[in-house]
C-alpha cells in the first residue's frame, strides 16, 4: 500500500500564521462607539431623551464601563485575527463571536492595492485590499506595517503569476517605469474648468436673487446660497485630494497607479481585466486639449485611469492598457434624419469600429468616446423601437464583462443589421487571438 500522500501531509511544516499591526485594536476598539453613534443618529430623539435622563455619576460610569469594553473588544479582534499564505491560497481568519476564514485562491487574485489613510500614514501602516476574479466585495488586511505591506504585495502579485513560494519571496516587487504624472497645478485649473463647478457656481448666483425677491427673508436665501457654495467647493476639493499627486507607472504586473493628498493610495490596473477605456472630454477642456481617462475593470473598483491629461499623453497611456489600440480621429455620425428620433443630440453620437475595438461616441457638451477590445464584447444586441423603425433607424448594444453596455445610437437600420453580425465574429476571433489575463505573463 502506498503512503507517500499521507507521508507528505505529516512531514509538511504547518502554515505560519500572522497576525496584524500592534497598531489594529486602537482602530477596531471604535466599533462599539459606532454602534452607539448610529443609533443616535438613526432616532435622534430618542437619544436625546436617553441623554437627558442621565446624571452626571450616571454618565461618568457609562465612559468607564464603555472606553474599557471598547479596549477588550479592539485587542480580543485583533488577538483573534490571523492570515497566512500557503501553496496555492491566501487565508484571513477572523470573529471574535462568529468565527470566519476566507479562503483566496492565489491564482483567482487580480489585483491588490496599498491604501494608506492619513492617520494610518502617521502610525507607519498601510491597508492591504485583495481584489478576487468573481468576487463583489474586496477582502483586506488593516492595518500592516508599511514595509509588511509591500512585501506582502509583491509575494501574493508573484504567486498569482505562478513562482515559487521560495521565488516568490525573492522576486520583491516588480520595478515600474513612470509613465504619466500629473501637476496640482494642472489638475487644479482642470476641476475650475469643469462645468459642474461652474453650474453650481451660477446656481449660487442666480437663485438667491431670485428668493428673496419672492419671500423677502434671509434666512431663506441663507439656507440655499451656503449650500449651493459648499457644494460647488467640496466637489473641487474633494476631487483635489483625492487625485493630488496623480501618477501612472508601468510594471510587469500591470498599470500602477499612485495618489492622493491626505489618503494615500497605491492601486494596480490587472492586466487583461480592462473591459472599457472611455475619453471624456469637457467642453471647457477642449480648447486645451485636455481629456479624462475612465476604465470598467472587471470584478474592481478602479475607475480612472488618467484624471486630466493632454489627449496625445492620454492615448499613449492607453497604448498601454490596450496594446496595439488606435484611438479612432473621427466617428462617423448618425444619418440626418436620426434628428427625428433626437433633434439635438444625435450630432453628439459617433462609430468607429478598427480592427481592434467597438468605439462608440456620445454627448455635445461633455463628450464620452467609449473603446471596447473586440475579445471583452459578451453580446451584442440590436434594438428598434417603432419611431426608429419608422425612420429606418436602430441601437446597437455591445455587453461587457464588466456589467457595462457600451451603445452605438440611431445608426442606419442596414447597418445596424451588418454590424451585429459582423461584431459576433470579431469578438469570436478576437477571444482566441486575446493575450493571457495572468499576472506578468
Amino acid at each position: 500500500m502506498t503512503t507517500t500522500g499521507l507521508d507528505d501531509a505529516a512531514t509538511r511544516p504547518p502554515v505560519a500564521e500572522r497576525r496584524l499591526h500592534p497598531v489594529t485594536p486602537f482602530r477596531r476598539a471604535w466599533a462599539p462607539v459606532t454602534v452607539l453613534a448610529g443609533w443616535a443618529v438613526h432616532d435622534p430623539n430618542g437619544a436625546q431623551e436617553q441623554v437627558q435622563r442621565l446624571t452626571s455619576a450616571m454618565l461618568l460610569t457609562g465612559l468607564a464601563v464603555l472606553v474599557p469594553a471598547a479596549g477588550l473588544y479592539g485587542f480580543l479582534s485583533w488577538w483573534f485575527t490571523h492570515y497566512a499564505v500557503t501553496d496555492n491560497e491566501l487565508r484571513i481568519r477572523t470573529g471574535l463571536l462568529f468565527r470566519r476564514t476566507a479562503h483566496i485562491r492565489l491564482e483567482r487574485i487580480q489585483a491588490v492595492d496599498v491604501t494608506r489613510p492619513l492617520l494610518a500614514r502617521v502610525a507607519g501602516v498601510a491597508k492591504l485590499r485583495i481584489d478576487v476574479v468573481g468576487a463583489d466585495k474586496k477582502d483586506e488586511l488593516a492595518f500592516l506595517g508599511e514595509r509588511e505591506a509591500r512585501a506582502l504585495r509583491a509575494e501574493l502579485l508573484a504567486r498569482a503569476a505562478g513562482f515559487a513560494p521560495g521565488a516568490a519571496r525573492e522576486v520583491g516587487e516588480a520595478p515600474a517605469s513612470g509613465l504619466l504624472r500629473v501637476p496640482p497645478r494642472g489638475l487644479a485649473l482642470s476641476l475650475v474648468l469643469t462645468g459642474a463647478t461652474w453650474g453650481s457656481l451660477i446656481a449660487a448666483l442666480v437663485v438667491p436673487p431670485l428668493l428673496w425677491l419672492a419671500t423677502h427673508s434671509l434666512w431663506t436665501v441663507l439656507a440655499v446660497a451656503l449650500p449651493l457654495l459648499g457644494a460647488a467647493g467640496a466637489r473641487s476639493a474633494g476631487r483635489f485630494v483625492a487625485e493630488y499627486d496623480w501618477t501612472v507607472a508601468e510594471s510587469p504586473d500591470g498599470l500602477r497607479i499612485d495618489h492622493g493628498l491626505l489618503d494615500r493610495a497605491h492601486e494596480t490596473v490587472p492586466p487583461g481585466r480592462v473591459q472599457t477605456v472611455r475619453i471624456v472630454e469637457p467642453l471647457l477642456w477642449r480648447r486645451l486639449g485636455w481629456v479624462r481617462v475612465e476604465l470598467d475593470v472587471a470584478g474592481s473598483d478602479n475607475s480612472v485611469l488618467v484624471p486630466v491629461a493632454p489627449r496625445a499623453v492620454a492615448e499613449s497611456v492607453i497604448a498601454h492598457v490596450l496594446p496595439g489600440v488606435t484611438v479612432p480621429a473621427a466617428p462617423s455620425r448618425p444619418p440626418r434624419r436620426a434628428g427625428r428620433c433626437a433633434p439635438v443630440r444625435w450630432r453628439g453620437y459617433g462609430l468607429a469600429v478598427t480592427d481592434s475595438v467597438f468605439a462608440a461616441r456620445h454627448g455635445l457638451l461633455r463628450r464620452h468616446l467609449s473603446l471596447v477590445p473586440h475579445a471583452k464584447v459578451q453580446s451584442v444586441r440590436l434594438t428598434q423601437g417603432p419611431w426608429k423603425r419608422l425612420w429606418r433607424l436602430a441601437d446597437v448594444h455591445v455587453d461587457t464583462g464588466a456589467d457595462k453596455t457600451v451603445t452605438a445610437r440611431l445608426r442606419d437600420a442596414e447597418e445596424a443589421a451588418r454590424l451585429l453580425s459582423e461584431q459576433a465574429e470579431r469578438s469570436r476571433t478576437g477571444r482566441r487571438d486575446a493575450r493571457p489575463d495572468r499576472w506578468m505573463a
